[in-house]
């Protein structure tokens, strides 16, 4: 594989809880180690039916508020047809059709190129699942 084209993959522990985990950190340090001051695009990806990747402020409300309108949009109930794990789970499988399981950002000299608020996150409902793998690949 050429040095255009590198991955690697995170292991993020989640818990129990409904979480929105910052991955700006991990992303930026992986563009550090990789992009080598080049241009190009960062995919950030998780492979699981029931987590996404949200690009998002955190640290002011809003990682709770998703979290919130994720509970309002699919409440955890047992309305849900798949319906194996935690009462509810079923939930945790649209999610990903809302917030998407990738993200694909500009790298600019190496470096992501967010808004002044804009954070990274792994977005998992899933409480069943402690422990999440994320990928991230990039294209220079």
């Amino acid at each position: 594989m050429s040095d255009a084209f590198t991955t690697h993959v995170l292991t993020i522990t989640t818990g129990s809880q409904e979480t929105v985990t910052d991955l700006t950190g991990d992303c930026e340090e992986f563009l550090r180690r990789h992009a080598a001051g080049r241009d190009g695009l960062l995919n950030v990806f998780v492979p699981h039916a029931t987590a996404g990747i949200g690009v998002l402020e955190t640290g002011a409300g809003s990682d709770d508020d998703l979290l919130a309108a994720l509970h309002t949009l699919l409440p955890a109930d047992d309305r849900w047809q798949h319906r194996h794990g935690s009462p509810g789970h079923g939930r945790d499988h649209v999610v990903p059709a809302l917030v998407a399981p990738h993200a694909t950002l500009p790298v600019v000299g190496g470096r992501l190129a967010l808004g002044t608020w804009q954070s990274v996150c792994l977005v998992d409902t899933n409480k069943d699942n402690p422990n999440r793998q994320v990928r991230l690949s990039f294209l220079g």
